[in-house]
C-alpha cells in the first residue's frame, strides 16, 4: 500500500513537470513568433526613400535624390527624418532652378541643398517644439517654429508628418529649404 502511495505521488509529479514543460515551450513558441511578426514587419516597412518614391508629389525630389547619388545612403540603417518637399515646393523655385542643380557639373550643390532636408534621427511630429533648432546632414541648422497650430522648417509648412519608414521618418513640407 505504501509503495502504491509512493508511485502515485512519483506519477503525480512527473505529470505536473511534464505539463509544466509543455506549457512554457507554448510561452517560447508565442514570443518566437511575436519576435519574428516584429521582424518581418519591420523588414517590408519602406524606407525613406521609398516612400517619396511612392508618392506623386515627390518625383522632384526623387530624381534629385537619383541624382545627387544619395540613393544607397538615404537606403541605410538611419534612422534619419527627412523634410520632403513636394513636386509644388520645386516648381516654385526661380525658373531653372531645378534644371540646373540637376546638372551633372552641380552634382555638390544638389547634395548640399538635399542633404539640409535630413536630420539624423527619428524626429516624430510630437517631438518638434517652437524654437527648437537641430542639426542637418548638411552641417547647417533648421529652426522649427509653430504658428497658429501650423508647424514650420524655416519658412516651410509641414503639410503632412510622420510617415514612418524603416530607417526614419519622413514630414512633407511645401517648400524647398535652401542652405545659406
Amino acid at each position: 500500500m505504501k509503495t502504491l502511495k509512493i508511485l502515485s505521488l512519483a506519477l503525480a509529479c512527473s505529470a505536473t513537470l511534464l505539463a509544466m514543460s509543455c506549457n512554457t515551450k507554448t510561452t517560447e513558441t508565442e514570443t518566437e513568433t511575436e519576435v519574428l511578426d516584429k521582424v518581418v514587419v519591420e523588414e517590408t516597412a519602406p524606407t525613406v526613400v521609398e516612400i517619396a518614391g511612392g508618392s506623386p508629389d515627390h518625383t522632384t525630389l526623387v530624381a534629385a535624390v537619383s541624382a545627387a547619388d544619395l540613393i544607397e545612403t538615404l537606403n541605410g540603417d538611419g534612422p534619419f527624418t527627412v523634410f520632403a518637399p513636394t513636386n509644388e515646393a520645386f516648381a516654385a523655385l526661380p525658373e531653372g532652378t531645378v534644371d540646373s542643380l540637376l546638372e551633372p557639373e552641380n552634382k555638390d550643390q544638389l547634395t548640399s541643398v538635399l542633404t539640409y532636408h535630413v536630420v539624423s534621427g527619428n524626429i516624430m511630429a510630437a517631438d518638434l517644439s517652437d524654437g527648437q533648432v537641430v542639426t542637418t546632414l548638411q552641417g547647417q541648422e533648421l529652426t522649427v517654429s509653430i504658428k497658429d497650430g501650423k508647424v514650420y522648417i524655416n519658412d516651410a509648412v509641414v503639410t503632412g508628418a510622420d510617415i514612418e519608414g524603416s530607417n526614419g521618418v519622413v514630414h512633407i513640407i511645401d517648400a524647398v529649404l535652401l542652405p545659406k
